[in-house]
């Protein structure tokens, strides 16, 4: 038995072996035990290693999505960082464990209230303590800072070590957090009234699972996701989403330790003032072009012919989270496991020629968002890459008559 626990390949098949069995509908608990039983302890890194391993095997990704909860029970207890790296103040890794303990907080406020409504009587009114649920489930949903942080920034730097698989089962279980907590809150803000009885219901199918789900994400990043990222990642790879970070935002948490590692500075842009891009229309130094195209009033992403991001406008108003990270990435990988089939549909269909261009509209927090998608060719149709455009003509779709005259205020 030692000699299976030891064999760092036989226990990497064994824990395939107990992933199968999760798949197949055999319990938690019981492969927990065996899991205890067989290995003692299992090193954190054998579990990220094993399911992309699952992945490239062709173990459907969307099978571990399912079951990623399960795996995480049946590991519980189960894990092994012995000699795993810890991060300084300041560090990101530091900085997202410090929104987890926030998080952690939030999630504990709302327990109790949960053991308050379970203890008053069934009739009662509930609506007050249902209130004090619903403004901790909006702080909460500040953890979508946090999860974008880590698509946006962490993930294509695990992507550059060839890890894929776990980062997309992981942006998956975030949209299904943020399924989960949009829905809680909905589901609270249409019942104003209510009883203790009626609150046990709302809570055990909907609230519960919400606030579990966010919990189990901070188990599995500061049990596997962190200390494998600890492990993999270079100084100059965390220096750049340290760097980044500010760009999207923090949740619950506003770092204030400064971080920079030894050997590691920020380089120098280079002089590019007298440079000039010559077109057939005319020509442009680059800092013109670049405040040309940050100006115009709409978000430019480019992806090339191998459907990798190379470049986005910078502009004053953002329709999108963007930053630097990104470029370099296939664009396959920037977007959510459940619309990802719609890009590649798209990318297929201007890469043979049958489709030029898509577009989108879509309500977004109050604001009609127009997304279109088109199709760059040379002058012999052959295909370039893909520009995506996106606008806020919330305002422009209210415009009626005339204006000739100046009016700077409109």
């Amino acid at each position: 038995m030692s000699e299976l626990i030891n064999n760092n390949q036989k226990r990497k098949d064994l824990l395939k072996h107990m992933i199968r069995q999760l798949h197949e509908g055999v319990a938690p608990e019981a492969v927990r035990k065996q899991l205890i039983s067989l290995l003692g302890q299992v090193p954190y890194n054998d579990v990220v290693t094993v399911e992309q391993e699952l992945i490239n095997e062709g173990f459907p990704q969307e099978a571990i999505l399912k079951l990623c909860d399960i795996h995480s029970l049946a590991l519980k207890g189960t894990l092994d960082h012995t000699g795993a790296k810890t991060a300084p103040a300041g560090h990101p890794v530091d900085t997202f464990i410090q929104e987890n303990r926030a998080l952690q907080l939030e999630a504990a406020a709302i327990n109790e209230l949960f053991t308050e409504i379970r203890g008053m009587k069934a009739a009662s009114d509930a609506s007050v303590q249902l209130m004090e649920v619903r403004k901790h489930l909006n702080n909460l949903m500040d953890v979508d800072k946090h999860y974008v942080r880590k698509e946006n920034l962490l993930f294509p730097f695990l992507e550059k070590h060839e890890i894929t698989g776990p980062p997309a089962v992981m942006w998956g279980k975030h949209d299904e957090t943020r399924a989960l907590l949009k829905g809680a809150i909905e589901t609270l803000q249409s019942t104003p009234q209510i009883t203790a009885e009626e609150a046990n219901s709302v809570i055990d199918l909907i609230i519960k699972p919400a606030v579990q789900s966010v919990e189990e994400m901070i188990y599995k990043e500061e049990e596997i996701l962190f200390p494998m990222c600890l492990d993999t990642l270079s100084d100059n790879q965390w220096y750049a989403i340290y760097k980044q970070s500010p760009e999207i935002g923090f949740c619950l948490y506003d770092p204030t330790d400064k971080w920079e590692p030894a050997g590691v500075t920020d380089q120098p842009e280079k002089d590019i003032e007298l440079e000039k891009i010559s077109l057939p229309s005319g020509s442009l130094t680059i800092p013109e072009l670049n405040a040309l195209l940050n100006t115009i009033p709409f978000d430019l992403t480019f992806v090339d012919k191998d459907d990798t991001v190379r470049y986005f406008t910078q502009g004053a108003e953002r329709i999108f989270a963007r930053n630097r990270a990104i470029l370099g990435r296939k664009v396959q990988l920037c977007h959510p496991p459940s619309s990802v089939h719609i890009v590649q549909r798209i990318l297929d269909d201007f890469h043979a020629g049958r489709q030029d261009k898509a577009a989108f509209w879509i309500n977004m927090g109050g604001r009609f968002i127009h997304i279109e998608y088109f199709a760059l060719r040379d002058e012999n149709g052959g295909y370039l890459g893909t520009l995506e455009v996106s606008q806020d003509l919330t305002a422009k779709r209210k415009l009626e008559g005339e204006q000739r005259l100046l009016d700077y205020s409109k």
